[in-house]
């Protein structure tokens, strides 16, 4: 069930506000004049919000891609492009 309060609530119960969303890790909708206006969030829940955007894009991108040719990588094939790339990122680093 979203929380739903009055934008008036965040000047005068910020702190319960505060709780809730964090608490919950999720927002609370505050409305003006009876109509949404603003989203309140935890920077917890929002970074979340932001990495699974980030997911879904990076999916669909793959999906894309996989659509548009035949060419497919073997498990094998992929691992050992993944630790040769950390290979060398950890030597870049030192």
């Amino acid at each position: 069930m979203p929380h739903i309060r009055p934008v008036s609530d965040l000047r005068n119960n910020f702190s319960d506000i505060s709780r809730t969303v964090h608490e919950t890790a999720e927002p609370v909708f505050l409305t003006k004049n009876g109509y949404g206006d603003m989203v309140v969030m935890s920077i917890d829940a929002y970074e979340r919000k932001l990495f699974e955007g980030e997911i879904y894009f990076k999916l669909k991108e793959a999906e894309l891609e996989a659509k548009s040719t035949n060419k497919r990588h073997s498990h094998e094939e992929v691992f050992s492009d993944l630790k040769a790339r950390i290979a060398n990122k950890v030597e870049d680093d030192v």
